[in-house]
């Protein structure tokens, strides 16, 4: 089944030392484009993103957003180096200058560099496995939604080929009224003539093929987006030859229809993969 290029997927990440949100987007684009915005430090992994997505889908403006935070840490660490130092320097002052040695806990935890609070960074190269697993799992959610995204254009597709079809039937029978009428008028040299410039049948029969080429690509599970564009103008020109051959009211009033319906279909291969 088509799908759409429409979609959206997050995913959180949380541990003991940090917390993340990834979170991609994806709307309509000729060809895949992939845009970034990453914390500093992380452009490293940008063609690594690009491979994850590129294997899953293969059209589309895709913008992934990787927003990290790390937690506060609580190590904390006591430096008995330090203290020491400050209790010898205040053991040296209270000898040198007959003061009152009096030092209590409540005092050296007071001082600068006696606790230590050892906050461990996270390299982005250390983070990536975690970090590629919810790509990848960012990315499934967005397929499903181009998936559920593509259910409904085949739809509006199947109906807009589906009137297509009557359309074309309409102008066969005209174009069969049009050629009894002439013929009953007609010398046989003259009808023949205009038979010859009339004659349909061709473009006719190309559009019911392009019609059943649409609907086998409407169930293709790969990128037909470009495919569908091209059908589409193959419809157009056919549609323009039935025109200016067959010019009647009734049969210009089915072409009219007709180049509404195909443009409704080149619309909305903008919008597929």
């Amino acid at each position: 089944m088509i799908k759409g290029m429409t979609g959206y997927g997050s995913v959180e990440l949380s541990t003991k030392t940090i917390k993340a949100v990834i979170e991609i987007k994806s709307v309509n684009h000729r060809y895949l484009d992939v845009n970034y915005y990453l914390p500093i430090g992380w452009a490293s992994n940008e063609e690594k993103i690009r491979q994850i997505i590129g294997k899953m889908t293969e059209r589309g403006r895709i913008t992934v957003s990787v927003k990290v935070s790390q937690k506060s840490s609580e190590n904390v660490s006591l430096n008995k180096q330090v203290v020491r130092q400050y209790l010898k320097y205040a053991k040296a002052l209270s000898k040198e200058f007959g003061l009152t040695y009096d030092v209590g806990i409540a005092d050296v935890i007071k001082l600068p560099g006696v606790f230590e609070n050892k906050e461990e960074l996270i390299t982005p190269e250390a983070l990536w496995p975690q970090i590629e697993n919810c790509i990848r799992q960012a990315m499934t959610s967005l397929l499903n939604m181009r998936k559920r995204e593509g259910k409904s254009l085949a739809l509006d597709l199947t109906v807009q080929m589906n009137k297509m079809t009557e359309a074309l039937k309409q102008i066969k029978r005209r174009s069969d009224d049009v050629l009894k009428e002439k013929k009953a008028v007609l010398p046989v040299d003259e009808y023949k003539s205009f038979e010859k410039g009339v004659d349909i049948h061709e473009e006719i029969s190309r559009m019911f093929h392009h019609i059943s080429e649409l609907k086998m690509l409407l169930k293709s599970d790969v990128a037909v987006g470009k495919k569908i564009d091209f059908v589409a103008q193959e419809m157009q020109r056919e549609t323009n030859t039935i025109g200016s051959k067959l010019q009647d009211k009734i049969v210009t009033s089915a072409v009219i229809a007709l180049k509404s319906k195909i443009e409704k279909i080149r619309e909305q291969a903008q919008n597929i993969e």
